[in-house]
């Protein structure tokens, strides 16, 4: 049963159906996708044929249904637009499957490859709220798992918040130490030099961002040991899992990045005690005491569409702190965090780390996923594949309506398009609402 259109959309219906297209209207929001905040786009469009100067296409926004240009806003924050975010989700999901079990122009072979997922968390900043083992917290509670006094401090005057925004700041440049010592102590195992490593053996790895109830932010990655030329390469005899364990556990508790010197204390930031190493083993292993290819893929893509609302900030840049603090659902927490990221970054000495630009995100400006050039499928390799897809549908039906599409090798195009503004009016909402996105429509998910 389809919705009944608001009060402010029925006077706009009306007027499209007298006249003008309303089944072409709904066709132009359909093609969203569900998108909740597609960009509002003015200007126009040219096709013109490279050979003899003739214009075979014209798009103006005057002459689009809405008109407008509207786009997918392809956010990758679920607070923000559910469904841009799911196909991120499915991408990433097919980004991470395929760097464990082959697929996407990735071989099986790499399913053999030693690999695991490991579990990076941050140091100590003060006790917080917790339920160690599902025990009483050491404040006498036992708390619920939904309880907001989770991963809050016990005493938030003596919790060292300017160490624990610095730590959010510096943990992309600690990964990237990380890495390199884990390479180090896998050659220093193998009995062999770091140069000499190169040559027979590659460390690949696909992370992602995750931030816990304190607001500090932990890794989640997998690992893999290929060949030298990647993942369609055996790594050698020697490239065993237990020797990938052993040197991820010394280089994460030997990797340490400098921080800044504050009113006479030097900062350095190294990663928490805990520290979670399982192997992965088959794409369909069921068992409990290791992980299955896909059930990393899952946990790992979940994560890549949340950011530092889960611990109750703002999914949004800050311009003032006060008046966009104010009436917010932003925990007392993650308020002081926030504050100490903008009062920070009006010190000259930590300009580089623009807190004030992340102080939504509490400090950390990295990339939420991230991976190695060599794990696997780029996620703009999955996007081109979704475009062509729709772009060969679009002209199937173009020829089966009698307006064949020109062919793009032959074919100039010349745009000009601003952006005008963001979401769907009351009218296209109810559109949405009431026309589900049929396959091959754009946005639909790349297959697995």
């Amino acid at each position: 049963m389809q919705p009944t259109p608001p009060a402010g959309a029925i006077g706009h219906l009306v007027s499209l159906a007298r006249y003008g297209d309303l089944s072409a209207y709904a066709r132009q929001i359909q093609r969203l996708g569900g998108c909740e905040r597609p960009l509002r786009m003015e200007g126009h469009r040219l096709d013109v044929h490279a050979a003899t100067g003739e214009i075979v296409r014209e798009i103006a926004d005057r002459d689009l249904p809405a008109g407008q240009l509207l786009i997918r806003c392809n956010n990758r924050r679920a607070t923000r637009c559910a469904t841009c975010a799911e196909v991120y989700r499915k991408d990433t999901f097919h980004l991470v499957t395929a760097g464990l079990s082959g697929g996407k122009g990735i071989g099986p072979a790499v399913a053999g490859h030693p690999r695991v997922f490991a579990t990076f968390t941050a140091p100590s900043f003060g006790p917080v709220h917790n339920r160690p083992g599902g025990g009483r917290c050491r404040c006498g509670r036992l708390h619920a798992d939904d309880d907001p006094a989770l991963g809050t401090p016990l005493d938030p005057d003596r919790y060292d918040y300017r160490a624990a925004v610095l730590w959010n700041a510096h943990a992309g440049a600690l990964w990237g130490r990380f890495t390199t010592y884990l390479r180090q102590h896998l050659a220093s195992r193998a009995g062999i030099g770091r140069s000499a490593l190169r040559h027979c053996l590659k460390v690949s790895y696909a992370k992602v961002a995750e931030y816990q109830r304190r607001g500090a932010v932990h890794f989640h990655a997998v690992i893999r040991l290929d060949g030298p030329e990647g993942a369609e390469d055996a790594p050698p005899p020697w490239a065993t899992t237990e020797l990938l364990t052993d040197a991820i556990r010394s280089a994460a508790r030997l990797a340490e990045t400098p921080g800044p010197v504050l009113d006479g204390h030097a900062y350095a930031f190294r990663f928490g005690e805990q520290l979670d190493i399982r192997p992965i083993r088959s794409a369909d292993f069921g068992g409990t005491s290791e992980l299955s290819s896909r059930a990393v893929a899952a946990y790992i893509a979940k994560y890549a569409t949340k950011g530092a609302e889960t611990a109750g900030t703002l999914d949004r840049p800050i311009r003032n702190p006060i008046t966009d603090l104010i009436g917010s659902d932003v925990t007392d927490h993650a308020r002081r965090m926030i504050l100490t990221c903008w009062h920070l970054g009006a010190r000259p000495e930590l300009e580089d780390l623009r807190l004030r630009k992340w102080a939504h995100m509490l400090g950390f400006r990295g990339h939420f996923s991230t991976k190695s050039r060599d794990y696997s499928v780029t996620l703009g390799a999955l996007r081109q594949e979704r475009a062509d897809h729709n772009e060969a549908l679009a002209r199937e039906r173009a020829a089966e309506a009698g307006h064949p599409l020109p062919d793009p090798d032959t074919v100039l195009v010349l745009s000009h398009w601003v952006f005008a503004g963001t979401g769907l009016t009351a009218a296209e909402n109810w559109l949405a609402a009431s026309r589900q996105p049929s396959p091959g429509t754009e946005g639909e998910p790349t297959r697995a």
